[in-house]
């Protein structure tokens, strides 16, 4: 039990990581979201997005590691993952590429939430 947290914030770390092949321009960022990103005004905020969710999977693969960051981290990715859902769930059929990100956010939602849970549990005392 002592290990999943640290190992979720890993996984969530991974996960958030693979937006970051968007930085490399239109045609990745097509493949990642299903979405024709040629316009420049879209590429722009798509590849500043990228950038971001790299620095989020640095701190959650920080926090991964360091147990004094592990709430903040949980806290982290618990906001990122929920907010997309929130965001996208209502919004009606998706491209099959948002659609299993979708998909994935619901199983790190999970994951996180069950990592907060015993994060939040009182340690046995040895």
């Amino acid at each position: 039990m002592k290990l999943l947290v640290p190992l979720t914030l890993a996984l969530v770390a991974l996960l958030h990581a693979l937006p970051l092949a968007g930085v490399l321009g239109a045609t990745k960022l097509s493949a990642l979201y299903g979405v024709d990103a040629r316009d420049p005004t879209l590429e722009l905020l798509l590849r500043h997005r990228a950038v971001l969710f790299g620095l989020l999977a640095a701190f959650l693969g920080s926090a991964a590691w360091q147990p004094a960051l592990r709430g903040l981290g949980l806290i982290a990715g618990l906001v990122s993952v929920a907010s997309f859902l929130v965001l996208a769930l209502p919004a009606g059929p998706l491209p099959p590429a948002l659609a299993t990100v979708v998909k994935l956010d619901i199983a790190a939602l999970l994951l996180l939430l069950a990592a907060a849970i015993v994060h939040l549990l009182p340690m046995p005392s040895p």
